[in-house]
């Protein structure tokens, strides 16, 4: 829904409660608007990132990752 400034103003309540249960609500000023979601759909678009530990507990399981060392002789090198 679009609100001009001074209606939403007198209605915050309401424009804070249907952004919250039903749509993005549009505020204009003369020829500028911003738009109020709730909090829920800010995350949502912005892609909240995850913290190095939620990464870390989501990763793939490392335990069919073959990890044995190479036993062959080691190369000799001259220093």
């Amino acid at each position: 829904m679009q609100w001009r400034l001074a209606e939403a103003k007198n209605r915050f309540s309401e424009v804070v409660n249907l952004a919250l249960i039903k749509e993005p609500q549009h505020i204009t000023r003369r020829n500028d608007a911003v738009v109020l979601i709730s909090k829920k759909e800010y995350d949502r678009l912005t892609g909240k990132q995850m913290g190095i530990k939620e990464f870390l507990m989501n990763a793939p399981s490392l335990d069919d990752l073959d990890l044995e060392r190479d036993k062959s002789p080691m190369r000799n090198i001259e220093l």
